[in-house]
């Protein structure tokens, strides 16, 4: 029983950061936005973030198991506070500029992840996969619509 109890405090991390998306919620500033053809249809992203997040929850409960606290676990928070900050600042405060700056960011550390997990957990580093993957096409669609958009659109 004890060893379900960090996995639940994973998953509460990785959906206290999900919350994020309906904290900053897209709303009527981004329905005005312009976007590329290829936008995935709204109802794509909840889903896709949950699975997502149910990876990232396991992948960070199975480092933790082998190695406890430390230099993977200090990363794994990082790239969970870089994804909760990318929705205040897209979503928030409507600055596509600055979420993509965010987002590289982020990118980065769930690279150091997927890098710092590899020895450590072979399965916990493959949950990561799909989750870089997601965050690289919605870097191009930040960057995407930042370009049809502007820095700061009304």
């Amino acid at each position: 029983m004890s060893e379900w109890l960090p996995l639940g405090v994973f998953f509460l991390a990785c959906f206290a950061t999900a919350a994020s998306g309906a904290i900053f919620a897209p709303g009527e500033w981004y329905e005005r936005l312009k976007k590329p053809w290829w936008n995935p249809p709204n109802w794509l992203f909840g889903p896709a973030w949950g699975v997502l997040f149910i990876m990232i929850a396991v992948a960070g409960w199975l480092v933790w198991r082998q190695v406890g606290f430390g230099l993977a676990m200090w990363l794994y928070g990082l790239q969970l506070v870089l994804n909760f900050a990318w929705s205040a600042l897209f979503f928030g405060m409507k600055r596509p500029d600055l979420a993509l700056y965010e987002l590289i960011a982020l990118w980065f550390a769930i690279l150091a992840c997927i890098f710092v997990f590899a020895p450590i957990s072979p399965w916990g580093m493959a949950l990561m996969i799909p989750y870089i993957a997601w965050v690289s096409f919605a870097g191009w669609l930040n960057y995407t619509m930042l370009r049809l958009n502007g820095p700061r659109p009304a």
